[in-house]
């Protein structure tokens, strides 16, 4: 997936979409899936969010104990 951004000082412009562009397509379905509701699709996608915070939340937790308790090592390179 690829954006085309135009850079300027004075301005910011969003990307052109594109006419088979996979994010559009997504877009498309979210918005199917809720009906063609779009209020119900930004609502689904926010409780989506928060529970995929909460679950990075979790994990960050979870890595950060195994490595204090010597469960992992620290990469070398």
């Amino acid at each position: 997936m690829h954006f085309r951004y135009e850079i300027s000082l004075m301005s910011s412009s969003l990307p052109a979409p594109e006419p088979n562009d996979e994010l559009e397509t997504a877009v498309d379905q979210a918005i199917s899936a809720c009906g063609g509701d779009v209020r119900a699709t930004i609502r689904a996608l926010i409780v989506a969010n928060e529970y995929l915070e909460s679950e990075v939340g979790e994990l960050m937790k979870a890595v950060s104990h195994a490595y204090a308790r010597g469960r992992f090592n620290s990469y070398s390179g």
